[in-house]
């Protein structure tokens, strides 16, 4: 494969990663317009929360087999105008029916685009040789900046949903199937890569998959107390405007990007334990400020310290699925992207629980606890050398979450 083919995939990768970011961000950083639109009662949300991480799941699990007949990159080239159109419909309609149908296909939809896009992700990076999986996701935080400021414009002007999504909608779709064209799969897997253990020839263990499922759980239960409640949080703990309440999930992907952007840099000096065991301490850091914090301006605080803590964990834990099972890295990823939802279908229906029968602020605690176990499992798959095939990775790397 030549390196102009792989930079033109990685290149079409980063944008299908960016879009994603963009999709997401409009619809968690509205959902108080979508409670309001659809009358959805504060005791029903959290169903409605944690319907899309389930299906979401399903899909992730259906994808395995798919993306085994067609590949990771046929995949994603519907997966990704389905979740734009169904972010579209989640905005134009009313009614709890079409609520539901809007949003389960958005959970589809997004099981199938994640797994898909981790995957390509893992087999690109070991065609190059070195750790490239958090530059993905800091296109992903990146698109999640630029979502997250066109929600806040959208509140600003009292837009309703169906006009802050079409114009993006609009523009995203084609770029999505354009950069479609050049998704590249990393290939087959060098000799050495085959080598690396018996796991990659036996396929997928889940005995020895189960600490990175577990280290995934805590990080999205982490994550999507962000993106689910942190608008919430601002808006009925903090007494802030609807304005304001959007502001905490853009100050978290930013510093999500800033973590990310320099991740790569720092897996391959320190090795991914020490950094994932820094970003644990500091996302435990950032869940206790926001659970004290006295302010709005205290509580975007936390949630920015938060963002610098969690984003190195699911791209090393990805990247390390792959690496242990070198032979069956697609199924790997599909398997251990379903903790992905596991964590939102825990921590969204979690927080609004406590929440409800507590209170918001100790609610917070919960997932402050959960990312600090990331510290102990730190190890506990990260003795191995990280090994790409291509032999470019200094010796010290160890691409494990």
């Amino acid at each position: 494969m030549t390196d102009a083919r792989l930079r033109r995939g990685r290149g079409s990768l980063a944008v299908s990663f960016f879009v994603q970011g963009v999709t997401f961000a409009l619809l968690v950083t509205r959902i108080p317009a979508i409670q309001d639109q659809y009358g959805i009662s504060d005791g029903l949300l959290p169903v409605f929360l944690a319907a899309v991480p389930v299906l979401a799941g399903v899909s992730s699990v259906v994808t395995e087999k798919v993306a085994a007949r067609v590949g990771p990159a046929g995949v994603l080239r519907w997966a990704q105008p389905l979740v734009l159109l169904a972010l579209l419909a989640a905005g134009s309609g009313s009614g709890l029916a079409w609520a539901a149908v809007a949003l389960g296909a958005f959970g589809l939809a997004v099981g199938s685009l994640d797994a898909s896009m981790n995957m390509l992700g893992v087999s690109l990076q070991r065609a190059y040789g070195r750790s490239i999986m958090l530059g993905f996701h800091a296109a992903y935080s990146l698109g999640g900046i630029a979502g997250a400021s066109l929600a806040w414009v959208g509140a600003h002007w009292h837009l309703s949903l169906f006009v802050s999504y079409l114009p993006v909608v609009a523009v995203l779709l084609p770029v999505a199937l354009v950069g479609s064209r050049w998704y590249v799969d990393g290939g087959p897997r060098s000799g050495a890569a085959a080598e690396e253990g018996e796991a990659g020839s036996q396929g997928v263990v889940f005995r020895l998959l189960l600490p990175l499922c577990l280290v995934m759980t805590f990080a999205y239960i982490g994550d999507s107390t962000v993106s689910n409640w942190s608008a919430k949080y601002l808006q009925d703990v903090l007494h802030s405007s609807e304005e304001l309440a959007t502001v905490p999930y853009n100050a978290y992907m930013v510093t999500t990007l800033l973590g990310r952007a320099v991740g790569d840099l720092g897996v391959r000096r320190f090795g991914a334990v020490l950094v994932v065991r820094c970003g644990a301490v500091l996302a435990a850091l950032g869940f206790a400020v926001v659970a004290a914090a006295p302010g709005a301006w205290a509580g975007m605080a936390g949630f920015t310290v938060l963002g610098l803590g969690l984003s190195v964990i699911v791209p090393q834990t990805f990247a390390a699925a792959g690496r242990l099972f070198p032979g069956a890295s697609d199924a790997a990823v599909a398997r251990l992207n379903v903790f992905n939802y596991v964590g939102f279908l825990v921590g969204s229906p979690l927080v609004g629980a406590l929440g409800d029968a507590w209170t918001y602020r100790g609610a917070m605690l919960v997932p402050m606890v959960l990312v600090l176990v990331t510290v102990v499992y730190a190890t506990s798959f990260g003795v191995q050398k990280a090994r790409y095939g291509g032999g470019h990775e200094q010796p010290r790397t160890v691409d494990v979450g």
